[in-house]
């Protein structure tokens, strides 16, 4: 038995809260799991999980010894990596998740020069606005937008998002267009609810210290991005959405900006990871990599338009 591979499996199987996914994430027959722990626990003479048909939970030593093999396992890949980093890139798949507008807007159109510095990394990049389990899924890091809810994951702070009420040309001459959020009790809007609790979120405005929040009128309501955009483009409300995706559609004379005056605090990006990974090569260098590029963009910049609290949506939604 490689007693570092039965390590790195039993972390995987008390990670993952079973064998079957575990054996997933790590690309193995599920009976190789199995025997490996079987192996080590027989090496060890304790039991380090309970196991039913339905359900694994870990024993009070198997904690003990979880504990001291996520220390172990780190030790050995920081010195191995310590000695390996002068003279190679880093390597190996990387999985990551991110919401579909941040994606498809910001990250992939950058990465050509994160796979120019790093072309020995292979990205896994999941793209959707649904909550990912980081653990449970194997994820190694994702970006998010929005408060945190996991307080148990390890967040950076990278950039911030900044919203933009807008409307298309085709609903404004149909409807007006509103002068102040009070108007907008008689528009209708495009709102976006939450895929966890399916709660449809408040719009709210900032003016010189005056805050109003609008419970916004709507024939319909939406929970990804990309939806959410074309709902506007087709005229079927208002819409709050990220000032990188609406500049173009509004330089473009396809959407129209409004109650410019009126501002939110801004959205705050991160990337997280899992407190029990180690911080490996490749994460650390795609964590630095997408840091530096939401800083230096000047749609996640801290100056500019801020996000109305509704909006947040959009992208918190992604959260674990």
């Amino acid at each position: 038995m490689n007693k570092l591979q039965a390590m790195e499996v039993f972390i995987q199987v008390v990670d993952a809260g079973g064998f079957t996914r575990a054996a997933e994430n790590m690309q193995l027959p599920k009976a190789t799991v199995s025997t490996l722990i079987q192996s080590l626990e027989a090496s060890l003479s304790v039991k380090l999980l309970n196991r039913t048909t339905r359900h694994v939970s870990i024993t009070s030593d198997g904690a003990a010894y979880y504990e001291r093999c996520v220390r172990i396992l780190s030790d050995v890949r920081e010195a191995e990596e310590s000695l390996s980093r002068t003279r190679l890139s880093p390597s190996g798949r990387l999985r990551v998740d991110a919401p579909t507008a941040l994606a498809s807007e910001l990250i992939i159109p950058a990465l050509p020069d994160f796979f120019a510095r790093y072309p020995d990394i292979s990205l896994e990049l999941g793209c959707s606005d649904r909550p990912v389990d980081l653990i449970e899924e194997g994820v190694d890091c994702a970006v998010r937008g929005g408060e945190l809810g996991d307080l148990n994951l390890i967040a950076r702070r990278v950039g911030v998002l900044h919203f933009m009420t807008c409307a298309s040309p085709g609903y404004l001459a149909h409807h007006g267009t509103p002068l102040h959020p009070d108007d907008l009790s008689r528009h209708r809007g495009v709102n976006f609810f939450s895929a966890k609790t399916g709660k449809t979120f408040d719009w709210d405005f900032t003016r010189a210290g005056e805050r109003i929040q609008v419970a916004m009128p709507s024939h319909i309501a939406l929970n990804d991005s990309n939806a959410y955009s074309a709902a506007g483009l087709a005229g079927l409300g208002i819409v709050q959405m990220t000032h990188f995706m609406l500049a173009p559609l509004i330089e473009q004379g396809k959407m129209v900006e409004l109650l410019g005056e009126w501002e939110s605090d801004p959205l705050p990006i991160h990337v997280i990871y899992p407190p029990n990974r180690h911080l490996s090569a490749k994460v650390r260098v795609f964590v630095e990599w997408v840091a530096d590029m939401f800083t230096n963009h000047p749609a996640t910049q801290l100056k500019g338009k801020s996000s109305p609290a509704s909006a947040r949506a959009t992208l918190t939604e992604a959260q674990p």
